[in-house]
């Protein structure tokens, strides 16, 4: 059984709508607002603030990259791909598995970009063994690394594999992580055609946040981060072969 690690837990995620689902007792929520460096550095200052920090979790809405990975499935990340690659804390996923059973587990890919054309989730899809896709996991997975906690990733699907997001949604976060109300609404202006796909994808993502939330209160404040230790550790994941995607 782990010991009990009393240092915060930073839960990092894109939006503070996502934040305010985890923040309380023992975890501290950043939201990047789509902004990488931002986001290192609030990791940083948080570990240098409390004397280090217990564990980061990345947290929030995915892309599908692939077919079986449907809108409001879950998803325990087993490892990070990307830029950064990386395996998730096996106990932790076990713990957080053991917690919501029948949970998908896979891998996460990140790069920093909102994978959001149909095209660009095929193209990553075919190079990457990712179920889905986020902005924030990369630099969760960095900073895990840099300061040597365990990593762990839960996320929501938001949008199928084979569906573009709408321009607005391109727009829709605001730095700090709110909405850009202005934005999305200049963008429905400049093309209005958009918006039955606009409403159609929030659907879509309130049906992921709504998955999302259930989890959450099947978890203890600490995201079954000191249940680690508790349930026999997973076996780390299979690695295949893959190609790696071309430098912007």
């Amino acid at each position: 059984m782990s010991q009990a690690n009393t240092k915060p837990l930073l839960a990092v995620t894109g939006t503070r709508r996502e934040a305010s689902l985890v923040r309380g007792r023992g975890v501290i929520a950043l939201c990047g607002g789509g902004d990488a460096v931002a986001l290192a550095d609030m990791i940083d200052d948080e570990a240098a603030r409390h004397g280090g920090i217990a564990g980061i979790i990345s947290f929030g809405m995915a892309g599908s990259l692939m077919r079986g990975a449907l809108v409001g499935d879950l998803v325990i990340g087993t490892e990070v791909d990307g830029p950064v690659e990386t395996p998730c804390d096996p106990e932790w996923v076990a713990a957080l598995a053991a917690a919501l059973p029948g949970v998908r587990r896979g891998i996460v890919y990140a790069d920093g970009r909102l994978l959001a054309s149909r095209g660009v989730k095929g193209k990553v899809g075919s190079l990457s063994p990712a179920a889905c896709a986020d902005m924030e996991s990369h630099v969760a997975a960095a900073a895990a690394l840099r300061h040597g906690v365990p990593l762990a990733v839960l996320r929501a699907i938001s949008d199928p594999h084979n569906q573009s997001l709408p321009p607005a949604v391109e727009v829709a976060m605001a730095k700090g992580g709110g909405l850009a109300v202005g934005a999305m609404l200049g963008s429905v202006l400049r093309n209005p055609l958009q918006l039955f796909a606009l409403i159609g994808t929030l659907r879509q993502f309130a049906r992921g946040f709504r998955a999302l939330k259930k989890a959450i209160r099947k978890l203890d404040a600490r995201l079954a981060f000191d249940q680690r230790g508790m349930e026999a550790p997973l076996p780390p994941p299979r690695h295949r072969k893959r190609r790696r995607l071309p430098s912007a």
